[in-house]
């Protein structure tokens, strides 16, 4: 009798720890889950923009092992009027312009501090389109018209098979793809919870069946093209994003911390908006493209790459805002006038023949009103001001 009651004593042992081990497991996911469905609200968007490891799990990027490259500053740039009135408005966290190399403003918002390490939200997929121009300038991707699956086997069968490479470059893979971040359901926002519970992003690509167009016959932007391109990348290495990010574009720029990117549950970045790093850090990447892919004299994204992924290619609707290859071209820009961009008032303005960069984190609840994110119009009111503020400096130098 005594030998079953101290079997039946384990047993209910064994059940318990078990049931404390699938608690505390679902306790982790809840609260993630909790995590990403306040991530936005008004009381809490400012703090978390700047710790979103707090909410998703994560994987490390390295910053190289070489010291920090210097960003001298210059003479202090007077912001035009009307610029305080639109840091308020759109709730900026941070504003770095830097004219011929030199940091000319610098300034920080609403509690935030040069070593917050901002989300990018979208601003990670002009880093992809680096890495990218540096693996098919390597001879990694010999040809961009090659179909997705060729690198990305796990997509036969969906709404990616028989996709080119510059088709989702572009994003005109034809995918139907709910993008709305303000509609519980949509695709972009189920995305986000197959992220925040620990599912896998892959499966999530390979999942999506339906398109909404034949491949390269329309624009739409669409966020998963971006992972897709993920997929191709690690398909092309067998390396991990992060690891060849490293290596090919971070440790060259000498960046001030490393960065992170926010993962799913295997492991994977989440390329197409996760990346995280300090307004300074983001100013580098921007230099070293207006500087047609140098920095510090050394040739880190192959030139014409550079010129090529920022030019308007995709088939976007005539007198609308442009796209190359994960790169944004203002409406009526000359070459060499181009943008990362990401939602909630993310910018990387560039502008070659001014020698400028404008550099713009912010955690702006209303990013979709009318006018602000659609053609990037609430930036353009703000962003030609300190341009011409530059340039009357340069007459004035002359």
């Amino acid at each position: 009798m005594s030998g079953i009651l101290r079997w039946a004593g384990r047993v209910a042992l064994m059940a318990l720890l078990a049931a404390l081990a699938i608690g505390l497991w679902k306790r982790e996911q809840i609260l993630r889950l909790w995590a990403v469905n306040t991530l936005f609200d008004e009381g809490r968007i400012v703090e978390n923009f700047s710790h979103m490891d707090r909410a998703f799990l994560t994987v490390p990027v390295g910053r190289g092992a070489g010291p920090v490259s210097d960003l001298p500053e210059g003479p202090p740039l007077e912001l035009p009027q009307g610029t305080d009135a639109w840091i308020e408005a759109r709730a900026v966290t941070s504003l770095m312009v830097l004219h011929e190399g030199r940091v000319v403003h610098e300034s920080y918002h609403l509690g935030t501090g040069p070593q917050d390490r901002r989300i990018s939200w979208s601003l990670a997929k002009s880093y992809l389109s680096a890495l990218f121009g540096i693996l098919v300038e390597e001879g990694k991707i010999p040809t961009l018209e090659a179909p997705v699956t060729a690198f990305a086997p796990q997509l036969a069968g969906g709404a990616y098979d028989g996709v080119t490479i510059r088709q989702v470059l572009q994003m005109t893979s034809g995918i139907a793809f709910d993008e709305d971040y303000l509609e519980y359901h949509s695709d972009i926002n189920r995305m986000g919870r197959v992220l925040a519970l620990g599912g896998t992003m892959d499966g999530f690509a390979a999942g999506l069946m339906a398109r909404a167009a034949q491949p390269g016959a329309q624009w739409d932007y669409v966020s998963i093209d971006t992972h897709v391109l993920g997929m191709v990348v690690r398909g092309a290495t067998g390396r991990s994003i992060p690891e060849l990010l490293t290596e090919k574009v971070i440790a060259p720029l000498g960046l001030e911390e490393a960065p992170y990117y926010l993962s799913d549950g295997e492991g994977v970045a989440f390329v197409l908006g996760g990346l995280n790093m300090r307004t300074r850090d983001y100013a580098r990447f921007g230099l070293m493209y207006e500087q047609m892919g140098v920095y510090d004299g050394r040739q880190v994204v192959p030139a014409e790459w550079v010129r090529q992924s920022t030019r308007a290619s995709a088939p976007t609707l005539p007198g609308k805002i442009g796209y190359g290859c994960q790169w944004w071209i203002p409406v009526g820009a000359p070459d060499g006038v181009f943008m990362a961009r990401g939602i909630y008032g993310q910018y990387i303005y560039i502008d070659q023949a001014r020698d400028a960069v404008i550099v713009v984190t912010a955690a702006d609840r209303g990013f979709r009103d009318e006018g602000v994110l659609v053609e990037g119009e609430e930036f353009e009111r703000v962003q030609p001001r300190i341009e011409a503020e530059l340039e009357d400096r340069e007459l004035g130098d002359d």
